[in-house]
């Protein structure tokens, strides 16, 4: 029995070691790097790769000598603010914009250190299918606009519901007559 739980933690101890350890990363080297081209590397990760529209992504970069780091892209709603990370680096977090478009999105982040270090890397916004009209839609009258080019049929009880309706009543009737003379019966006693 302690077989399947045992079973279930390897596959997922498994899983967690055959998946990538970023999900995308970028890095640049001495022709990215501003100012001194000193050849430093600066590694950014973005997490989850492909997001959606509206969605949000964690931001990574590793190796940057300031405290401080800004990225930008055109599938971001608004610029992203790095901070230092409780475990080295820095973080951000950005919001995808709404309305971006599917296809792989360049991130441009530019260092606050002595060099102005600039790295990039890559989003791909997925395209989750947005619900859009097809055609135009029959509304108004509460539904009564598709109704107008047809002939409205309405068909009544039929047969089979009439005779349900009077088998019923009579079991009612039946049920009635049987609880009156019961109590008559023990009103008698």
């Amino acid at each position: 029995m302690r077989s399947i739980p045992l079973t279930f933690c390897a596959l997922a101890v498994v899983a967690a070691a055959l998946a990538p350890a970023s999900a995308a990363q970028a890095d640049s080297g001495t022709g990215s790097d501003r100012g001194t081209g000193s050849g430093s590397r600066t590694a950014l990760s973005v997490s989850p790769p492909s997001p959606a529209p509206g969605g949000a992504v964690d931001l990574r970069l590793d190796s940057c000598e300031g405290k401080e780091a800004k990225g930008s892209s055109g599938a971001f709603a608004s610029e992203a603010r790095f901070s230092p990370a409780a475990d080295g680096g820095l973080f951000a977090e950005a919001r995808i914009s709404s309305d971006a478009s599917p296809g792989d999105h360049e991130i441009r982040v530019v260092c606050a250190d002595a060099k102005g270090t600039e790295t990039s890397g890559t989003v791909t916004v997925a395209d989750r299918g947005r619900a859009t009209p097809r055609a135009p839609v029959s509304a108004g009258g509460g539904g009564t606009a598709a109704r107008t080019h047809k002939e409205v049929q309405q068909d009544g009880p039929g047969m089979v519901h009439a005779v349900i309706g009077l088998v019923l009543a009579a079991v009612a009737v039946v049920a009635v007559a049987f609880r009156r003379v019961r109590r008559r019966r023990s009103a008698s006693d």
